[in-house]
């Protein structure tokens, strides 16, 4: 649906596409794309309505305009983990008092989010704080293809909000047992981690807090498919996430 796979080579840059500035925008990280090959995690596409009903797309005009009277200080976007803690009481406990947006949507992979905010979920608020968790949903794409569709929405965010800070959620490990997506997603955090450390406007933050036990295995009590967290689950996520949140916060506060 996305076109084959890219080859890779290795590098000292990594080119995350030209769709967004009509120019081809290049981090700094472990791998590149040959120029003559397009990522398509790092392509914004709009999700292809496979079943009819234009949920999808219904839900992004929702996020433009119930913005448009909004003032958030966090904006929280990504796939069905960021689209699911909007239900859990830990968001009412812990991210309203922040005034803090959800902008998730299940299923969302890493070119869905690039494109719904070219496309106007920006448009009409300045939030201090973006929270973006994207990229466990991306079948068929390599550790390197997401990595370079994170850092275009990285990047995007930059263009569009200059003043707003970029927190990067690792993603988490995924499967009752040790498999090739669990490794992906490791690699994925590990090649996010070295895009953005030289970043003054984003970082990374690891929220796993221990998921897989000393086996190899993850307990369905904390991710109850394997994949998606419980409140169990959000609660040990949340916790550090919030504390970091408002020392971010704070030291924008500060400046």
């Amino acid at each position: 649906m996305f076109g084959c796979p890219a080859t890779f080579r290795t590098s000292r840059q990594y080119h995350i596409g030209k769709e967004l500035s009509g120019s081809r925008t290049t981090i700094t990280t472990d791998k590149v794309m040959s120029s003559g090959d397009s990522n398509p995690a790092a392509t914004p596409t709009p999700c292809v309505d496979i079943q009819g009903d234009g949920r999808w797309m219904s839900l992004h005009n929702h996020f433009v305009s119930n913005s448009k009277d909004k003032e958030p200080d966090v904006l929280f976007v990504g796939d069905s983990l960021v689209q699911l803690l909007h239900q859990f009481e830990v968001w009412r406990e812990l991210f309203s008092p922040l005034h803090a947006l959800n902008f998730g949507v299940g299923g969302d992979e890493t070119q869905h989010v690039l494109w719904r905010l070219s496309n106007g979920e920006l448009a009409h608020i300045s939030p201090k704080v973006v929270v973006l968790w994207v990229g466990t949903h991306n079948h068929g794409h390599t550790a390197e293809q997401i990595c370079g569709g994170i850092m275009a929405i990285v990047q995007l965010i930059k263009d569009k909000l200059p003043k707003a800070y970029t927190l990067v959620l690792g993603v988490l490990p995924r499967g009752k047992m040790p498999n090739p997506l669990r490794e992906r997603n490791a690699q994925v955090n590990k090649l996010v981690k070295e895009a953005v450390s030289s970043l003054p406007h984003a970082s990374l933050l690891n929220v796993d807090p221990g998921f897989v036990h000393s086996d190899g295995s993850i307990s369905h009590q904390d991710l109850y498919d394997f994949l998606h967290l419980t409140p169990q689950g959000y609660q040990a996520v949340c916790q550090p996430l919030h504390a970091h949140l408002k020392g971010l916060l704070e030291k924008q506060a500060e400046n």
